[in-house]
């Protein structure tokens, strides 16, 4: 079944998402997780049957704006619900004027399938959360 994707005003079922992607699967800490910048920020939420199954968190500053936390539940993923997140967050920031260029860091293990969307890697590797990660941009 397809996931519906839009902008949301449910920050709580986003931090809920994420929490067990990224604090309980991923072993974040928490005080990273939640960062206090969802306030200032757009939130994408993709829903199955109505019931939320993946996020996505955009900030913009000035012409680059920043796709970050994106997650998908661990049962649902390689179906499709990441690239429709990432889709839909580029059609949102070609909505925002003054925006030319997405950017995000990308976990490691997750580059091909940024690249695959047409992001390519600006940088070194770097750790977030002991993760390895690498930034990745590309234009809108």
């Amino acid at each position: 079944m397809s996931p519906r994707i839009g902008l949301t005003e449910d920050i709580e079922s986003c931090q809920a998402l994420r929490r067990v992607v990224f604090i309980e699967e991923q072993q974040v800490p928490e005080a990273e997780e939640l960062d206090g910048r969802d306030a200032q920020a757009l939130h994408l939420l993709a829903t199955i049957e109505g019931v939320p199954v993946g996020c996505a968190r955009l900030l913009i500053a000035g012409e680059t704006a920043k796709i970050g936390r994106v997650c998908v539940l661990r049962a649902l993923r390689r179906q499709g619900i990441g690239t429709a997140l990432i889709e839909a967050a580029l059609e949102v920031l070609r909505d925002c004027p003054g925006v030319v260029r997405a950017r995000l860091g990308s976990q490691t293990h997750a580059i091909g399938f940024y690249d695959g969307l047409g992001f390519k890697v600006e940088g070194p590797e770097y750790l977030d959360a002991g993760i390895p990660h690498r930034d990745m941009v590309r234009t809108l």
